[in-house]
């Protein structure tokens, strides 16, 4: 039977616990702050991107892991006895690390490696790469992991509300006037993951209905199914996060095993801090 190791990056979101009890190997995203450079979940963590952001009023820029970086995490793998290797990156659509992750099979032996887009972000990408590891482990081939891990794709959904558009105003991507607006109004924007990478949804007027308008965005892309999985996303929240678990297993089932985990600051640049989300697979039909 062929030995699979699971490798991913740090935008999958996925808390160290979690990935050290299905033995997910994290690739770090960089995070540059002029010529300083910091490994996401190892050298910064969301907290102090923010800290720093406030201090010198600046974002910092991000990068996807070298070629290199990858090499190392699948020769690891491959040094501990496992004989292949699948890797689950970032989505394409949001980040080069896709790219990096293929240019670093040339560094290990042919054909020992898989790389697959999975055209997600955060923990829609670490519920794919924990269903690898589950098949992994019950001795699936290679083309069966992969399978079951683009199930998991096709049945989740992923849907956050920002506290504030002062950040995105910062990167270019609003303008400082509309966001100051939104500030005055109270508006709290409502993101999705569409195409592979995040968008703006919709607009809602205070947190208490951007929540409840997230809750019902998560009920209604069940589609009357069970919840397979659920994770809580939030940067810098944690206590709202535990609040917003609650407000949402009063509306659906919960399973037990809610996983509360910080976006990470490789995509946390993106969004700024009181984000709050949710990220949920459906049960498979049936």
């Amino acid at each position: 039977m062929t030995s699979v190791a699971i490798v991913t990056d740090s935008d999958a979101s996925l808390p160290d616990e979690v990935a050290a009890l299905y033995g997910i190997r994290q690739v770090p995203i960089n995070i540059h702050f002029g010529d300083e450079s910091f490994r996401t979940g190892v050298d910064i963590d969301d907290a102090q991107l923010f800290e720093r952001v406030d201090r010198e009023g600046a974002l910092p820029t991000t990068s996807a892991p070298a070629p290199g970086q990858f090499a190392a995490a699948y020769q690891a793998a491959l040094d501990a006895g496992h004989d292949a290797v699948v890797c689950l990156c970032v989505s394409s659509e949001v980040s080069a690390t896709y790219s990096a992750a293929v240019h670093a099979c040339e560094l290990v032996p042919e054909g020992t490696v898989t790389v697959v887009d999975t055209r997600s972000i955060s923990m829609g990408q670490g519920f794919m790469a924990i269903e690898a590891a589950k098949a992994a482990g019950e001795g699936a081939s290679i083309d069966e992991i992969v399978a079951r891990a683009r199930s998991v794709h096709e049945r989740s959904s992923l849907y956050a509300s920002l506290e504030t558009l002062k950040y995105l105003a910062m990167s270019g991507r609003v303008g400082h006037l509309a966001a100051g607006m939104a500030s005055f109004l109270n508006i709290k924007p409502i993101l999705t993951l569409e195409a592979g990478k995040l968008d703006l949804l919709e607009k809602v007027r205070t947190r208490k209905k951007a929540w409840a308008r997230v809750i019902d965005l998560a009920a209604m892309s069940l589609d009357g199914r069970d919840v397979a999985q659920l994770a809580i996303v939030h940067v810098t929240a944690a206590e709202d996060a535990q609040r917003f678990r609650e407000q949402l297993c009063s509306v659906i089932s919960c399973p037990a095993d809610v996983i509360i985990a910080d976006f990470t600051a490789g995509l946390a640049v993106h969004t700024g801090p009181g984000m709050v989300g949710v990220v949920a697979v459906a049960a498979p039909a049936g």
